[in-house]
């Protein structure tokens, strides 16, 4: 027997047990050898990560394809794993090292810090997959990968040394995003933009307010980056046609002065065109160095004095434009960010803002210091250290993109490979139609050690171990030399790079990989298309031929209730294993696949997890109702021979219901997928299914009663089924009951066949229960409109219907009273003088209410609250006619104007409904 109450803590880790046991989420099962191959790999979630609502969003859309596409009868392979995470497991074992108060990395060296790597991998990397486990997902735990493992270490080493050697590969000097708080290059995608604006206001000249040193100081100590500084760089000599001997160039970043190479301007700008002309150079101040004047449409003539200064070592713009015009490449900052031997001397071993504030104050005492003004832009920052990112010229290694991105966009264009919703091929195309040389070295000791050997004079020998290496050096010397192995690791990217076809075995021509490789769809966030997408693409058809996946569906972020970003400064981040431990698991899944629409944004509250965990537990109760009934699974039962209408009915609401359910999974439609089981479950066969069959349980026809048992188990069977990929705990656990008392349960649900059905549904049975359903639906609510008390029975009157609808009202009279509160239904030839009408379809109804409340009392108060929402409602109009609230509100505030503006409408159209209602009773 069920338990009274649904306890998804007791549910869930049994369910899951027999889960594992029964290996059911193994891909390659013998007994589907000749099935449809259907594959996913899990977007490799950090081993040092821990669950978050984005992980459990994602890994629930993917279970849900998972789930459903196993009972579809398909060999599923979900493809799990975690990725090894260079900087940040580093920084996590440099962390607990240092509360340990144990040597550093460096102290111990290389070799003794990796195991200590491991050791914590071993005891921690675990984490999250367990949580996975706990969010009900399906994966193949058996396959598990680490893109560190030894399978995933040899696919790396093929790959970097297959790229190297077709020249794909390459070494070579570029800026980088470096850290110099980890001392490495680190990527895009982990350098956050952090909000930076001054506070300090100074012109040259300004007798009333001169320059001061020490409020400078302050003013850098609060914001660093929030100043622009005009400086005054001083003309090599006068030229003819220009009034100065001067020109202005304004920076946030003084202290890289001391690398420019050059000047900007634009070539239409007339105020310049005389120092174009003319060749002009000019002294850089501090340094003493000639540098030229250039023309170049990257300086902008409308920004400040449309002058700027070039600093190629220092500005990925910058860069360009000295490649463009052969600029010197001048480094002045150090691994430290602290000035280098390349700057003056009075500023060497300065930390850059040291030197920044030390810098204009010499730019103030030598008269080249114009003007201070702050100024608002956007910081780049390293997301894990928190310091300012520096632009820096060093020896990296890098990936051909441009090259390998060329069959990577073809494959798009030709629809081998397409994105859901389509809309986001347009940032595809536009990343990978401009993409830049891709730095995979990493300065850092976790990771995959770059398989590149050095010999006595820097030669460079690329193998796939070091006796290959030093192979090819005695092949080069004529003789064996020493080597010094590269100390960089990889971009962890390039192993993710690899993920669909490594974790199948490659380089190995293994089964799983002709089996399941291309991967059916990829589901992730838009945020790592570049970072990831692209690049599986890339190597994918590079190394396999062939694209990596069929389908790549994108889904939104999941935000909260307000539509805020969630964040832990913000204080609104919601932990989904905490709501799992309250509401549990299923609840958490159908929350977010039902909110799951193409590309909208989710707005999670717990208000909403809580809804739908009262929704399992409606479900949990239409079970013990059934239970207690006595409705078991008919090994037998055949739907297309059912007699009864109410039975007729429901196979038929069924059929369509599992019609919507499986289109909509099949278009990556999650919402309407979960919104049509919803409303069948608790619309249609909880609220009007089994109350409308109350009657037939307890009545004395035993072959009806036999068939209606049998039918309910069947649907359920269904619902069940329908239900499994969004709620598969709750589900596993119901199907294991619906047996008769010592009866063998059936197969694990998991494993089950999905509904296919078809011929069920009949029209003029659909019409007739319909109309029941909808007369009922109206009487209730016009009482709920009306204020007619809830113990009220009151009379229904049918004016001049069809004989044919007073033999179904009088074949449907006792249902129709009791779940209406009717005292009678009577048949006249005009509706009564104060009577609510009430229209179905072609049937006009009226429900006398005089003497039942009072109609002039209930219209005032239809008519107050009309006007208080029409009040409200004028509010929002006009809110949302301001184009400064449009423009300047938060993005989630002016949504949330627009809903309670279309909440408003509908009250407003349901009270004048009531409204227009009295007046015809009146």
């Amino acid at each position: 027997m069920l338990e009274k109450t649904y306890q998804p803590a007791e549910i869930e880790p049994r369910i899951h047990a027999e889960w594992e046991r029964a290996e059911a989420f193994k891909g390659g099962r013998p007994e589907r050898a000749e099935a449809v191959p259907f594959s996913i790999v899990i977007p490799p979630p950090n081993v040092t990560g821990s669950l978050h609502m984005g992980h459990a969003l994602n890994n629930t859309l993917q279970d849900v394809l998972c789930r459903f596409e196993r009972m579809r009868g398909k060999d599923v392979l979900w493809q799990p794993g975690t990725d090894h995470a260079g900087i940040a497991t580093q920084m996590v074992v440099e962390r607990q090292m240092m509360e340990r108060q144990e040597p550093d990395r460096r102290t111990i060296g290389r070799k003794k810090f990796i195991e200590k790597v491991w050791a914590w991998k071993e005891e921690s990397g675990s984490t999250i997959l367990n949580q996975l486990k706990r969010l009900g997902a399906s994966c193949d735990w058996s396959r598990e990968r680490f893109t560190m493992d030894e399978g995933l270490s040899k696919a790396v080493l093929k790959v970097f040394v297959s790229l190297y050697d077709a020249g794909l590969i390459y070494k070579d000097k570029r800026l980088v995003n470096w850290d110099p708080k980890f001392q490495t290059a680190i990527s895009d995608l982990e350098v956050v933009q952090v909000d930076s604006k001054g506070s300090l206001t100074w012109t040259t000249g300004d007798p009333e307010a001169p320059f001061d040193a020490e409020a400078l100081a302050k003013a850098l100590k609060r914001d660093p980056s929030g100043h622009m500084y005009h400086f005054r760089y001083p003309l090599a000599e006068k030229v003819a046609g220009y009034d100065k001997d001067y020109i202005v160039v304004a920076t946030t970043r003084p202290e890289t002065m001391l690398g420019d190479s050059g000047v900007a301007v634009h070539p239409d700008d007339e105020r310049y065109a005389a120092l174009i002309k003319a060749g002009a150079k000019v002294k850089l101040p501090l340094v003493g160095r000639l540098i030229p004047i250039v023309a170049d449409e990257y300086s902008d003539p409308e920004k400040g004095t449309g002058a700027v200064k070039i600093t190629p070592a220092h500005d990925f713009n910058d860069f360009e434009v000295g490649k463009r015009h052969d600029l010197e490449q001048i480094n002045v900052l150090d691994e430290h960010a602290s000035l280098n031997e390349n700057a003056p001397e009075p500023y060497r071993g300065l930390d850059r803002f040291v030197a920044r504030q030390r810098i204009v104050a010499d730019m103030n005492e030598l008269g080249l210091l114009e003007k201070i003004e702050p100024t608002s832009h956007t910081v780049p920052h390293g997301d894990r250290s928190n310091v300012v990112i520096e632009p820096w010229l060093t020896d990296q290694w890098y990936v051909n993109a441009a090259e390998l991105a060329k069959p990577a966009i073809k494959a798009v264009e030709d629809n081998s490979t397409v994105f859901v919703p389509k809309n986001w091929e347009k940032t595809y195309f536009e990343w990978m139609r401009n993409i830049q040389p891709w730095c995979i070295s990493r300065q850092l000791w976790w990771g995959h050690q770059i398989p590149a050997w050095y010999g006595p004079d820097g030669h460079v020998f690329v193998a796939e171990d070091e006796t290959k290496a030093k192979a090819r050096a005695k092949k080069h010397y004529g003789k064996a030399v020493e080597l010094t192995r590269d100390e960089d690791v990889l971009d962890t990217w390039f192993s993710s790079a690899l993920w669909p076809f490594s974790t199948m075995g490659w380089p190995d021509e293994t089964r799983e990989l002709e089996r399941f490789y291309p991967t059916s769809v990829l589901v992730t966030g838009f945020d790592i298309i570049f970072f990831w997408i692209a690049r599986m693409m890339m190597m994918g058809l590079h190394f396999m031929k062939e694209v990596p996946f069929h389908t790549v569906y994108i889904h939104a972020l999941v935000r909260d209730e307000r539509g805020q970003k969630m964040s832990k400064s913000k204080g609104n981040v919601m932990d989904p294993l905490e709501l799992v431990d309250k509401y549990g698991a299923d609840a958490l899944r159908f929350t977010l696949a039902a909110m799951a629409a193409q590309g909208r944004d989710i707005k999670l509250s717990t208000q909403r997890v809580e809804g739908y965990r009262n929704f399992a537990t409606k479900l949990w109760n239409a079970s013990r109702f059934a239970e207690m009934n006595e409705c078991v699974r008919q090994r037998d039962f055949d739907p297309t021979t059912v007699k009864e209408t109410l039975n007729r009915w429901i196979v038929g609401q069924t059929e369509r219901a599992a019609r919507e359910v499986t289109e909509s999974i099949e278009a990556y439609k999650f919402n309407d997928a979960a919104g049509s089981i919803y409303e069948f479950v608790w619309g249609v066969f909880c609220d009007w299914y089994l109350e409308l069959i109350k009657p037939v349980l307890t009545g004395g026809d035993e072959t009806a009663m036999a068939e209606t048992r049998a039918t309910v188990a069947w649907t359920l069977d269904q619902i069940l089924k329908l239900l499994h990929p969004f709620m598969p705990f709750i589900t596993e656990e119901l199907w294991a009951h619906m047996v008769e008392h010592g009866e063998r349960r059936l197969n694990l649900l998991a494993l089950s066949q999905w509904p296919t059905l078809d011929g069920l549904a009949d029209e003029k049975i659909d019409e007739e229960i319909g109309w029941v359903v909808r007369l009922i639906s109206e009487i209730r609510s016009v009482r709920t409109e009306m204020n007619v008390p809830a113990a009220a029975k009151i009379p229904l009157v049918l004016p001049g219907i069809t004989p044919e609808l007073q033999e179904r009202a009088r074949r449907y009279e006792e249902t129709i009273s009791r779940l209406a509160r009717l005292e009678s239904i009577s048949f006249q030839k005009a509706a009564p003088k104060g009577a609510a009408i009430i229209v179905v379809g072609e049937t006009t109804a009226a429900l006398p209410l005089a003497g039942v409340i009072d109609m002039a009392e209930e219209m005032k108060r239809l008519k107050r609250e009309i006007e208080k929402a029409e009040d409200d409602l004028g509010k929002m109009d006009a809110k949302l006619a301001n184009p400064k609230f449009v423009e300047r509100a938060k993005p989630e505030a002016v949504e949330e104007t627009r809903e309670r503006k279309v909440e408003l409408e509908g009250t407003i159209k349901r009270l004048s409904a009531a409204v227009k209602r009295l007046e015809a009773a009146g």
